[in-house]
């Protein structure tokens, strides 16, 4: 198995993250008084932290979401708080699973978890969309256009959601987090990452709009519709807070500057033939639906967000290294830290910021 295979569809459910099926079966038949048939339980093999499994009756089907077992980190895995934001954006135009419950009993499954609605589509894992028609692939980077610009403008205080992050100072205190993590691991410098480190420092700019963000809104954490191929569902909202749109839309946008031939990225592929917006055109559909004439310090933002995923993939190196993480998932992500620091640090040098 290889390629999307990897991370398509479920599995059995994997050791040590087994859930009991007589529990889970009884919890149903709690919160679905109609279920006439046996349960059965698989797991999604995305790379979700927290472990998500497909539950089916008959006709009828469910996700579970919880948290993974063992020690963890106090404010890792909050699924309350995923919870929390996907029934928010429930009651908006936002595409988001329908919510049923959320339980903190860690005595019913072992760890606390929520059940959400199975939305029915494709996963897209290759953002060129291999197989797809011209047509195709526009609709889809549109629709998905449309969704995070819908997220942006969705009102967190009128969704009782004003408490769901600090304002302000977003990419401060993004740039400190992930900063703080490379200098002080134990293990190899990266060059690239210490010159992006001081430069970034020294050119954040000043927040202005506060909006929910997802944190890693990308192609393969949507659910589409596979007539209309539309978004039918953001997925895997663990990082979601209030933060920097801009922030959150250059993560996003950031698979433009990323080589196709690197890691899942648009960069050299021939967009035109296949249909798919260039970064210009998607930066203006994004300023058209979000009422913005341009997005100053462009350039920042996309270099701050390769400069986070850089840092994402040297703690999973960090991890390896102390023995920690051994897959060949971690392996393959890992070694990405160092071309993505310097793609980003080639950004500043391209464009003659420094």
């Amino acid at each position: 198995m290889s390629g999307d295979e990897l991370y398509l569809g479920t599995e059995p459910m994997r050791n040590g993250l087994e859930l009991d099926p007589k529990a889970v079966e009884n919890y149903f038949n709690h919160l679905f008084p109609f279920l006439e048939e046996n349960l059965s339980i698989t797991q999604f093999r995305g790379g979700q932290s927290n472990p998500t499994y497909r539950v089916i009756s008959g006709k009828h089907a469910w996700v579970i979401r919880r948290k993974p077992p063992g020690p963890l980190l106090p404010s890792a895995h909050a699924i309350d708080r995923e919870y929390r934001v996907l029934s928010a954006l429930g009651k908006t135009n936002v595409p988001v699973p329908k919510t049923y419950n959320l339980c903190m009993d860690e005595n019913i499954l072992g760890t606390p978890f929520y059940v959400m609605e199975c939305v029915n589509g494709p996963v897209y894992w290759d953002a060129l969309l291999p197989g797809k028609t011209m047509e195709t692939r526009g609709v889809v980077y549109d629709s998905m256009n449309a969704s995070i610009a819908k997220l942006h403008q969705a009102d967190f205080e009128f969704l009782e959601l004003g408490d769901f992050g600090r304002p302000g100072n977003y990419v401060d205190r993004q740039l400190k987090r992930w900063g703080r993590q490379y200098l002080e691991a134990d293990f190899e410098r990266i060059l690239e990452m210490d010159l992006l480190i001081e430069w970034l420092e020294e050119r954040i700019p000043e927040q202005t709009q506060t909006s929910i963000v997802h944190g890693d809104f990308r192609l393969d954490n949507m659910v589409f519709d596979a007539e209309r191929n539309q978004v039918l569902a953001i997925l895997d909202w663990e990082l979601s807070t209030l933060g920097d749109p801009l922030a959150d839309f250059a993560y996003h946008v950031m698979q433009w500057r990323i080589p196709f031939d690197l890691h899942r990225g648009l960069a050299g592929a021939d967009l035109f033939s296949l249909g798919i917006p260039d970064e210009n055109t998607y930066l203006e559909s994004y300023c058209k639906r979000t009422g913005r004439t341009e997005i100053k310090d462009w350039d920042f933002y996309i270099i701050f967000s390769l400069f986070k995923m850089s840092a994402i993939c040297y703690g999973i190196l960090v991890r390896i290294h102390h023995g920690t993480a051994a897959s060949e998932h971690a392996l393959k992500t890992g070694s990405l830290a160092r071309p993505f620091a310097k793609l980003a640090w080639d950004q500043v040098l391209k464009k003659n910021l420094d």
